[in-house]
């Protein structure tokens, strides 16, 4: 399906009849196409890019369509590495998670750092994990396939970096090629980064 380009979110790189791809929605969602474009929300002398998913009803796009800057989504690859490498020395601990260190990572980021953790505020948090490790294990297939595809992609982006490429996209890129050489999808031989 063609994505619009009248409305305020202006594509320009886009993937078209995403539903067809789109996991295990695939051939029943109502994701219609991903795009990357000016956003929505750009002021005059002001130009932000953002990633949108549009979604279609059957009669029009929806405003359930979701748009977020480009640092947001990768911030969330980061997220998605970091879990998938949790759990997968989890089992260690009883309730899947160290009950008095529920922090599962801290990435530096633009002289901070984002901190993962397990959520202790949640009351269900142990049942809820449990059902969080269940679908992402049954998820596992698809998720490996695209951290493949991403583990390909970023180790490209390194052999073509130029020593001008800086800055902290730059940083966000080499922490998702860092999980993903831990969690043994990219291997340190192909994508050189020095420790954090």
């Amino acid at each position: 399906m063609k994505i619009p380009t009248t409305l305020k979110h202006k594509p320009v790189i886009v993937s078209e009849d995403y539903a067809d791809v789109d996991g295990r929605y695939a051939g029943k969602t109502d994701v219609q196409g991903l795009s990357l474009g000016l956003a929505q929300w750009n002021d005059r002398g002001n130009v932000d890019i953002s990633a949108k998913v549009w979604r279609y009803t059957g009669e029009k796009w929806s405003r359930q369509s979701e748009e977020m800057p480009l640092h947001r989504v990768l911030d969330l690859a980061i997220l998605i590495c970091q879990t998938k490498l949790h759990f997968k020395e989890a089992y260690r601990h009883p309730k899947m998670y160290d009950e008095q260190n529920p922090d599962i990572g801290r990435i530096g980021l633009q002289g901070g750092a984002m901190t993962v953790s397990v959520c202790k505020d949640n009351d269900m948090i142990d049942k809820d994990i449990d059902l969080f490790f269940e679908a992402l294990s049954k998820d596992d297939e698809l998720l490996s396939e695209r951290l493949g595809v991403l583990s390909a992609a970023l180790k490209e982006m390194a052999i073509n970096a130029g020593p001008k490429n800086h800055g902290t996209k730059k940083r966000r890129v080499q922490c998702v090629a860092f999980l993903l050489m831990q969690s043994g999808r990219l291997f340190a031989a192909d994508f050189p980064l020095r420790p954090f």
